[in-house]
Formats: structure tokens, sequence, C-alpha cells
């Protein structure tokens, strides 16, 4: 219950900080980096067709490369625990 009324007063703050910024900015449909025309639009367009693809293979290796780690760490956990029961004396 506390983290929904800090995840609630945390939402709400920055939503009343940004609503007075985006009402103040009417420049007719005039974005940050100037005005928008069909290249902007299309390289954008572009961007997220080329970069969330990109993200999700990126994150797949690097999943993957975390995965090779964890199981031969595993493997030598175990490699020790089976040696250690044929180990005699002290």
């Amino acid at each position: 219950m506390r983290r929904l009324l800090v995840l609630a007063a945390t939402t709400i703050a920055t939503l009343s900080a940004t609503v007075a910024t985006a009402s103040a900015k009417i420049d007719s449909g005039q974005g940050t980096v100037g005005e928008n025309n069909d290249l902007m639009v299309t390289l954008f367009g572009f961007a997220v067709l080329v970069g969330i693809p990109a993200f999700a293979a990126l994150a797949s290796l690097l999943q993957a490369r975390l995965d090779k780690r964890k199981y031969a760490r595993l493997a030598a956990a175990r490699a020790r625990k089976a040696s250690s029961d044929r180990r005699l004396g002290w």
C-alpha cells in the first residue's frame, strides 16, 4: 500500500510539473527541435523501426551471455562439491 501511495504521489507531481509547460507551449505545433517536416517524421520513424529491434537483439545477446556465465558458475560449483566428496583426510 505504501508503494502505491508513493507511486501515485510521484506520478501526480510529475504530471503537474509537466502539464504547465505543455500548456504554455502553444507554438502552432512547433516542437523542441523546430518545425517538423515530412523528412524529419520519416527519419524518426525509421529510427524507431531500426532502434527497437536493435535494442531487442542487444538485450537478447546480453541475456545469453549472462545465462552462459550463470550455467558455467553452477557447473563449477557442482564440480567443486563432487570433488570435495572424494577428498579424504584433513
